[in-house]
């Protein structure tokens, strides 16, 4: 079975340099290796060949037959690592908390411990005949949330 420190290190190697960076790495126990990356603007099938060939280069077929798969963050998948939320400020997201209370609004800050949604809500102020909608801010620390993920609007 490949290792899949293995092919961390051998990805890692190739992201040196680039604005690219690593998602997730999947080895299953037939060897099949997918491996996903992403970059800011976007993911060039160019570059998702590159690094597959980079990898094969690297890997003995003699020692492990395997399948390798490269290819960029699903768009519309939850998010797996926290240079992805830092990439989509500014942008419209679906949060899922743990107790399964889902949320939507724009991301507007990202850090190491937590990220912060501006989420639009109807409030009704007292002696108010209608309710009016007001922009509140939610923070969520990633420990609290099922999912985070981008949501693609076609207005």
């Amino acid at each position: 079975m490949i290792d899949k420190n293995v092919v961390k290190q051998l990805v890692e190697e190739w992201l040196q340099g680039k604005d690219y960076f690593l998602v997730d790495i999947m080895v299953s126990a037939d060897d099949r290796i997918v491996v996903e990356i992403d970059h800011a603007e976007g993911v060039w099938i160019e570059d998702c060949v590159d690094l597959s060939r980079f990898i094969e280069s690297r890997l003995s077929r003699d020692e492990a037959d395997y399948e390798l798969e490269v290819g960029s963050a699903g768009i519309g998948q939850p998010f797996k690592v926290k240079q992805q939320y830092i990439n989509h400020i500014g942008k419209e997201v679906e949060v899922l908390s743990v107790d399964g209370k889902k949320s939507r609004g724009i991301l507007t800050a990202a850090d190491d411990d937590c990220f912060t949604v501006t989420i639009r809500t109807k409030v009704k102020e007292e002696g108010a005949k209608r309710p009016k909608t007001v922009d509140q801010e939610h923070v969520f620390s990633y420990n609290e949330i099922k999912y985070t993920k981008y949501l693609i609007s076609f207005k």
